[in-house]
């Protein structure tokens, strides 16, 4: 008992406000929050949201709570706390260069290897840094090419239930090898794209390459010559859920797959977030996942499994400060930078925003309190969903 005070003592510390008073249940508040939440041109069936107490995790507020409904971008909620619970804060993505055939003197006779293993940070920088180490080899001639791997994930370049029109505009294809900012041709172009990049990378240290960059496998014998390692998970999980990235949600989602499959497939990885949540409690009736992203129109959620994965998050003693501060702040940082930033919200709400043409959410925290709302419509009022989410918090604030 001490220990979970304690625990919980921590975790309301780091959310920066007390658990919600005995009071806060009172008659009044319910009353304004659903009156914050009413907006015209939403139906109420298409609208849920819910209010816990931090500390307790006692229903404040409820409306439509097991309501499934589609989620946006706070889909990105349940994947970035199982990949902190699953593959740890210090995770780290890599990337490595191997070589296929033999060195004499200053010349490597056979093919270099680019391997990715699904690193969503990957820049032209590491490309310099890999190529770099490789000249501090010596070797002046590659008498072969290059080539880019990106096996260790499946071929699939998108998630069931996503428009064709996402890939290149909502998220990159998704290939465990795949470097921001390349230029590539079709949706299998970025390991080639990759290779390209590596080759000139290697020329311009003076090192010659007779063969054609493009794509291929590193047989199961080859060389490890050199690796490249991402940052560490804790500062991978704040692109998900501050800045909303669907690619990286949907390379963590597939590094997930590959803990319980051969190679990293979406369906692998949405089978590991379920099966994360349902041991931690979290109720997943009205629950379905299809991608990381919440791109999918296949994705459902209920606002109550959102408030409790939130919950277990921020109070999580192995990385619930990480996880709290993974989220965007009001009229600060993310996709809540020019939101919520005026008194008593501004620098207050922490939160995961949620937006396509058929949902809107807002997910998080104010002082002792976690919340979330999702609104749904064919299409759903963009500026009215988010007026009614603001009103909403702005109460919570209010009385927090």
């Amino acid at each position: 008992m001490r220990a979970l005070t304690f625990v919980l003592t921590v975790a309301l510390a780091a959310l920066g406000g007390s658990a919600a008073s005995g009071t806060a249940a009172a008659p009044s508040l319910n009353t304004a929050l659903g009156n914050a939440l009413r907006s015209q041109g939403i139906a109420p069936t298409r609208t849920a949201a819910i209010v816990l107490d931090v500390r307790t995790g006692t229903p404040v507020y409820a409306f439509n709570s097991t309501a499934s409904l589609l989620p946006a971008s706070v889909e990105k909620l349940a994947v970035s706390y199982t990949a902190l619970r699953v593959l740890g804060p210090r995770f780290r993505f890599r990337t490595e260069l191997v070589g296929v055939g033999a060195r004499t003197g200053r010349v490597w006779h056979g093919s270099l290897g680019l391997v990715g293993y699904g690193d969503p940070t990957l820049t032209p920088a590491d490309l310099n840094r890999i190529a770099r180490r490789f000249a501090d080899t010596g070797i002046k001639r590659i008498a072969g090419r290059v080539f880019g791997d990106d096996t260790y994930f499946d071929a699939r370049r998108d998630a069931l239930g996503w428009k064709p029109s996402y890939l290149g505009i909502e998220s990159r294809p998704l290939s465990a090898l795949s470097v921001a900012g390349l230029p590539f041709a079709g949706v299998n172009g970025s390991a080639a794209a990759a290779a390209r990049a590596l080759t000139q990378a290697l020329e311009a240290r003076g090192i010659t390459v007779t063969g054609r960059a493009g794509a291929g496998r590193a047989p199961s014998d080859a060389v490890p010559i050199t690796f490249d390692l991402s940052q560490k998970l804790a500062n991978v999980v704040p692109r998900m859920n501050a800045d909303s990235d669907n690619f990286v949600a949907e390379m963590v989602l597939k590094e997930l797959g590959t803990t319980f499959a051969e190679r990293g497939t979406t369906a692998a990885g949405a089978g590991v977030v379920r099966s994360t949540l349902r041991e931690a409690g979290i109720p997943l009736a009205g629950v379905r996942m299809a991608d990381g992203s919440g791109l999918s129109r296949f994705d459902r959620v209920t606002v109550r499994a959102l408030a409790d994965i939130l919950r277990a998050g921020g109070t999580d003693p192995a990385f619930g400060k990480i996880f709290f501060s993974s989220l965007a702040v009001a009229g600060k940082t993310g996709t809540l930078h020019a939101r919520l930033g005026t008194r008593p919200t501004y620098g207050r709400i922490h939160a995961k925003t949620g937006t396509t043409n058929r949902a809107s959410a807002l997910a998080g925290f104010v002082g002792g309190y976690v919340f979330a709302i999702v609104h749904n419509g064919s299409p759903v009022p963009y500026w009215t969903a988010r007026a009614a989410q603001d009103r909403f918090v702005t109460v919570l604030a209010r009385r927090s």
